[in-house]
């Protein structure tokens, strides 16, 4: 027999056992979506939330107080009588640790580089914000910052201004607000906001300025946050225990390094380090936040292979039993081949073939499902179309090696019947 007679007649033998080869290709179909799925969505998330938090550009940087964790557990009653005696030292050194408004406004006079320098507070979250009958939903964050913190967090204004230096030092009741809010309030047209005033929930603010849409993702709300000056947060919403961020945006990206030398060299003095202590606050990167979860969802991207490898293994036991059934029902049929003159390797390519062609028909719709799911994701997160080819021709491969693997077997059982016996097989 000729290779293309025994591939239409393996073709024409898997569509006479629909329900058998239905439930089979659907095993296969499923790990196969499983993984195609979950690593389409992993890039789509990748992809948001690189452009969720690289928000400052590749030539910025921040700079923010490292909290000390304490580590309970595995110790017994030991460790935490160890952690009752250091909370009150912990309570007195709180205000060492953060950056303090008196820290912050030091550092900005102190940093001598060809940089520029933000200042900024955060604000209560989860804020309604009101004008007139119309309100937003308790979804709205409130920042505080200075005259250069719209620039350093890759904002633009849109209309009117940004927050002027008289507006920082007078901590006036002014706010620029996201293009979210100003849609929300303003029925599309957010031109109509300025100079209006507006509710922050119980605290009215004149309406200065509107940003450009900066766009948003499942991370992160960009457009729906309301900003005023951190003096504003500082007088409205005192908190003690609350740290200033500090922000630095260099002129030219090469001189990163050396701005970060320089901004560590400035800061430790500031908040009272000796030269052998070690820093008590993080420098990041204007990615490394995305870079942080991005590595947290390779731990997704293991699990999802883990769920394809678990399921193309039942896939391939339960192709295996189907195919030895198959043997056990066609011994007649391999009698007659063999009586008309058909070798073993004929007979063992036929098995073979049909082991291959269903598990390559499960890869295919599974592959398809799997990118229809996986972008479905990157749809909500507002990511282009996805494709993952190497993705995709590791699942064609697997799904070949799982068909020669699970044909193998039954096909060298049929080769090695004997014609005589199989054809008075009943």
């Amino acid at each position: 027999m000729k290779i293309l007679d025994i591939i239409l007649l393996a073709f024409h033998t898997v569509r006479a056992q629909k329900l058998r080869t239905g439930i089979t290709v659907a095993i296969i179909a499923f790990g196969i979506m499983a993984l195609v799925g979950i690593i389409t969505a992993i890039e789509a998330m990748n992809t948001s939330l690189r452009e969720s938090f690289s928000t400052m550009g590749a030539n910025a940087f921040s700079i923010r107080f490292k909290e000390r964790q304490i580590r309970i557990g595995g110790g017994g009653n030991r460790e935490v009588k160890k952690t009752d005696k250091r909370d009150k030292k912990q309570k007195k050194s709180n205000e060492g640790r953060i950056i303090t408004y008196e820290q912050a406004r030091e550092f900005k006079k102190r940093f001598n580089f060809p940089a520029a320098v933000s200042i900024g507070l955060n604000g209560p979250r989860s804020q309604t914000v009101f004008f007139e009958n119309i309100k937003t939903n308790p979804t709205v964050t409130l920042n505080g910052g200075d005259e250069n913190y719209l620039l350093l967090n890759g904002y633009e204004v849109a209309y009117g201004r940004g927050l002027s230096r008289m507006d920082v030092e007078s901590g006036r009741n002014v706010a620029v607000i996201g293009s979210d809010v100003a849609k929300k309030l303003f029925n599309d047209r957010p031109e109509r906001a300025l100079d209006q005033v507006i509710r922050v929930g119980s605290n009215k603010y004149k309406v200065v300025g509107v940003t450009k849409e900066k766009g948003s993702s499942a991370f992160l709300q960009l457009d729906n946050v309301v900003f005023t000056s951190y003096n504003n947060i500082r007088r409205l919403f005192s908190n003690p225990n609350q740290s200033f961020s500090i922000a630095v945006m260099v002129d030219d990206m090469t001189q990163m390094e050396q701005a970060i030398g320089e901004a560590e060299g400035a800061l430790r003095p500031i908040r009272g380090l000796a030269v052998s202590e070690e820093s008590n606050f993080y420098v990041d990167k204007s990615d490394s936040i995305a870079e942080t979860f991005i590595k947290l969802l390779g731990t997704i991207s293991a699990a999802a292979g883990a769920i394809g490898f678990i399921t193309l293994l039942g896939a391939a036991i339960g192709l295996m039993n189907i195919m030895l059934v198959a043997v056990s029902e066609r011994t007649r049929e391999v009698g007659l081949i063999k009586a008309l003159g058909g070798t073993r390797s004929s007979i063992r390519q036929q098995f073979l073939y049909e082991s291959i062609l269903i598990s390559l028909m499960g890869a295919v719709i599974g592959i398809i499902l799997g990118v229809a799911v996986g972008n479905g994701v990157g749809a909500l997160l507002e990511t282009g179309f996805l494709i993952p080819w190497k993705v995709i021709i590791m699942g064609i491969l697997i799904c070949s090696i799982v068909g020669i693997v699970a044909g193998i077997y039954p096909a060298i059982k049929a080769s090695k019947l004997d014609p005589i016996v199989a054809l008075r097989y009943e």
